[in-house]
């Protein structure tokens, strides 16, 4: 792997744990015996919003929620205002006593999905995954479509489907063509498969028939999550053409229980790679990428380590060209990268790429495979350059019912 370990994360003082000042992801937590609210992540435990308002004499009502949604709604200055209290308030040691009646440990609650999806759109912006995706299905031809240095590709999903960290997969069927035959049949898919992504959740909506620039991103856009976009290869493959994908991806997208601030990536931001051709006026202006290494294991086992300050196209144009044609956007709306894979080998982010469609097996807990097996477990981790964890996502795999 070119990608070293995770390093261990800067932690809260005097509270172990995965998440420090400089994160401060939301999520939406159940203490034991009590109602579904909305929590900051810090150290090894969740501070309870809704009872620090209470404390500091404001309003609770945005915090007693089962999802951020009324919270992201707030829009910009309201969540900027938020996190300033909180780094305030949790970094300095004289007033950390403030906030302890109002802190409960992870392990203790149950953390549920962290937002209502209102829509779910996926993208396909990453130029090493086209890439190989193109090599794999199409050998001798432009691995690349014509359109894909041109526009951000993508389709739209099912928000419904979408599940948090941790919710079982169960083995999905579907029409697929078998290897040997011309007659499709209706199975279990036998290529079931990950894949690597970010998914940006929206905070604050547009009208239709209005677009979002490039430049407008941070206004709309309230934080990342990581997203891993099931998907069943060998039904895909059989359905997707002319149309795209749609059983093959639409049976569950996981992601992580805690939504990392854009605020929390400004040290992290880099430029993308160079465009050319020259895109179009619309996808042009101050668009960043994020230098942010998301690990991949399969039962334990690290099989890739895939960087998303390689992708092709960044989050602001995605949503760029989301919105181009008046698309409305709405509070909780999810937007996928696509699948993050670098130019290595193991940098890729699906095992369609690392085992080359079936054709190279992986090495796994000192077992080959070329997809995934019923009782496998994934689990996805990430990390930006400057050290802030995202937390992480998984997911294991049911046999077909």
């Amino acid at each position: 792997m070119s990608s070293p370990p995770l390093a261990p994360p800067p932690q809260w003082p005097g509270s172990p744990g995965p998440f420090g000042t400089t994160e401060l992801p939301y999520g939406v937590f159940r203490p034991a015996g009590g109602e579904a609210r909305v929590g900051v992540a810090v150290g090894n435990q969740v501070l309870d919003l809704a009872a620090l308002a209470v404390a500091d004499g404001t309003d609770p009502t945005i915090f007693r929620q089962p999802s951020l949604n009324a919270f992201l709604a707030q829009g910009r200055t309201a969540w900027d205002s938020l996190r300033r209290r909180l780094q305030l308030l949790l970094a300095n040691a004289a007033e950390r006593g403030e906030p302890a009646p109002h802190l409960h440990r992870l392990d203790r609650v149950r953390l549920q999905l962290p937002i209502e999806v209102a829509d779910y759109v996926d993208f396909y912006a990453s130029e090493h995954h086209a890439t190989n995706v193109g090599w794999i299905f199409r050998p001798g031809a432009d691995p690349l479509t014509p359109n894909w240095k041109h526009l951000p590709l993508g389709y739209h999903g099912r928000a419904g489907t979408v599940v948090v960290s941790g919710t079982e997969v169960v083995r999905p069927h579907g029409q697929r063509l078998p290897d040997d035959g011309r007659t499709p049949v209706f199975a279990a898919t036998e290529k079931l498969d990950f894949e690597a992504e970010l998914g940006w959740v929206v905070g604050v909506g547009s009208a239709p028939g209005s677009t979002v620039g490039v430049d407008d991103f941070a206004d709309h856009v309230f934080g990342v999550v990581i997203l891993n976009d099931w998907s069943a290869r060998d039904i895909q493959a059989w359905e997707y053409v002319p149309l795209g994908p749609m059983l093959g991806k639409s049976f569950a997208t996981s992601i992580s229980a805690w939504v990392l601030p854009l605020a929390a990536l400004e040290l992290s931001e880099v430029d993308p790679p160079p465009q050319q051709p020259e895109l179009l006026r619309y996808l042009q202006g101050s668009a960043p990428g994020y230098a942010i290494d998301i690990e991949v294991s399969i039962n334990g086992e690290v099989v890739s380590r895939c960087p998303y300050g390689s992708m092709y196209y960044s989050p602001a144009q995605l949503l760029a060209h989301l919105t181009v044609n008046g698309a409305r956007l709405r509070t909780g709306d999810l937007i996928g990268s696509g699948t993050v894979s670098g130019p290595e080998p193991g940098q890729r982010g699906s095992l369609l790429e690392l085992s080359w469609n079936g054709t190279r097996p992986l090495l796994v807990g000192g077992d080959t495979r070329t997809f995934l097996r019923d009782g496998d477990e994934v689990v996805m981790r990430a990390r930006t350059s400057a050290g802030q964890r995202l937390g992480e996502v998984s997911g294991s795999v049911q046999p077909a019912r």
